[in-house]
């Protein structure tokens, strides 16, 4: 799906244990034909579902290239093994050819995970490029930093990444944490929080199938809502500091400081994602309203420089429909256009009611509407630049340079968000302390090496 929309490219996927034979290469019938003069009945096959549902996304998207996705291609049936083989070998489901321009990628768990698994043999291996996927919880931190995994379950498995991925067979069964149940769960804190509910050990257990685990979290997200109230970190990043949180986290050991920064920077990163996607709105709108400048536009096909604004926001509701049922429309994607959409259509209505369709006055009005859009994120983006500063006071005033400010950075240069922000904000502390802890590790790296020698 990521390379999917990334590449912008059409995704059809399958999971293949759903299929029967006759599903996978069709319905047979019968053809007549005629060979060496004489007729003969001949079996043949309607299309496959699965190459059908090919073409019906080329039509949809228009585009000739794409991704055909078979999930779990190791617990085929034994009627459906041959077939597989055919359509590993020769991109065939039956009679009917994968289109060209079509890249086939499959995948399975390994026995282990799935009672149901086939082992492949060496003549199906030996037409397929085998990768083996291991958890790493350093890729998925990344991974969690852009998509905005909740930050106190970033936090527990930055203390206890043992628990990033471990699954276990015993004698009451199987127990398991996944980076699918961690994510799965992360959302459903985000509502319960919206609801002002509190997540008990009970709701976390459906999510993480690991007792010992689903305990140890519900405890620590306990302490983690207790830190909140604590060290009321929206006060410091208004620019509250208070002596007494200082003091206490003097005193506090390690886990808490690294859950008080975690708050930090999950608000932080609030502001910072928040002001991303405003800039993105920006570059958007820019591009668009520029379509109705005077002179940009075709003054035979719009008469009016409203009717050039009405046929640019149906542009944009159609490329929405489009791209919505075509697949191609991620979460991001889906907001942004959704928000460019509601824009154009406040800045018609507004005009409408105001019967405004002289060009001038139209594109005065329309750069008005840009000009408020544009002052709402620079109001935002000097925000983000106060709470960072703020945020610096108190870790200095906590911390100084110590570990924790290692943490810090470190966090702010993992960030997503966070790096696209710096990228453009010139923070003086955030650059020293980037140089004075990078020059650290590398002192602390050489004198570690003259030791071994």
């Amino acid at each position: 799906e990521q390379i999917a929309e990334e590449c912008d490219l059409p995704l059809v996927s399958y999971t293949i244990t759903h299929h029967t034979r006759q599903s996978a290469i069709g319905l047979p019938f019968i053809q007549q034909k005629e060979y060496g003069g004489k007729t003969y009945s001949v079996t043949e096959y309607t299309m496959s579902e699965i190459i059908a549902s090919v073409y019906d996304r080329m039509e949809e998207t228009g585009k000739q290239e794409g991704i055909l996705f078979i999930d779990e291609i190791n617990c085929v049936s034994e009627t459906l093994a041959p077939t597989m083989l055919q359509f590993l070998q020769c991109k065939t489901f039956g009679t009917h050819a994968i289109p060209e321009g079509w890249i086939i990628v499959a995948a399975g768990n390994p026995p282990e995970y799935n009672k149901s698994v086939r082992e492949f043999d060496v003549v199906t291996l030996d037409r397929i490029k085998m990768i083996h996927v291991e958890p790493d919880y350093q890729v998925w931190k990344e991974y969690a930093e852009q998509v905005q995994i909740h930050p106190a379950i970033r936090t527990y498995l930055d203390i206890k990444p043992g628990n990033f991925c471990r699954i276990e067979t015993t004698v009451d069964g199987k127990r398991f944490a996944t980076p699918r149940g961690w994510e799965d769960l992360s959302r459903f804190l985000e509502v319960y929080e919206k609801l002002g509910k509190t997540a008990d050990r009970d709701v976390i257990s459906q999510y993480i199938q690991y007792p010992q685990i689903a305990k140890d979290f519900a405890n620590y997200l306990e302490l983690y809502q207790k830190y909140q109230k604590d060290y009321q970190v929206d006060e410091i990043l208004n620019g509250v500091i208070r002596e007494e949180a200082c003091r206490k986290l003097e005193k506090a050991p390690f886990d808490e400081r690294l859950s008080v920064i975690s708050l930090l920077t999950a608000k932080l990163n609030d502001g910072f994602l928040a002001l991303s996607m405003m800039e993105d709105r920006l570059e958007r709108l820019q591009k668009l309203l520029g379509g109705v400048k005077p002179g940009n536009y075709d003054e035979q096909e719009y008469p009016s420089a409203l009717e050039r604004l009405e046929g640019i926001l149906a542009g944009v509701q159609a490329e929405w429909k489009y791209k919505k049922e075509a697949g191609l429309l991620d979460r991001k994607e889906a907001h942004l256009t959704f928000d460019t959409v509601e824009t154009l259509d406040a800045l018609v209505k507004e005009l409408r009611a105001e019967h405004i369709t002289e060009t001038d006055a139209v594109w005065e009005k329309v750069s008005q509407a840009f000009a408020d859009k544009n002052d709402q994120y620079e109001v935002q983006f000097d925000l983000c630049g106060e709470q960072l500063e703020h945020a610096f006071d108190f870790m200095e005033a906590a911390f100084v340079q110590s570990q924790e400010m290692v943490v810090f950075i470190t966090s702010l240069n993992m960030g997503f968000y966070s790096v696209r922000f710096l990228g453009e904000y010139e923070c003086e502390r955030y650059y020293r302390y980037n140089q004075t802890l990078l020059f650290d590790g590398q002192e602390k790296e050489i004198l570690e090496k003259i030791e071994k020698q």
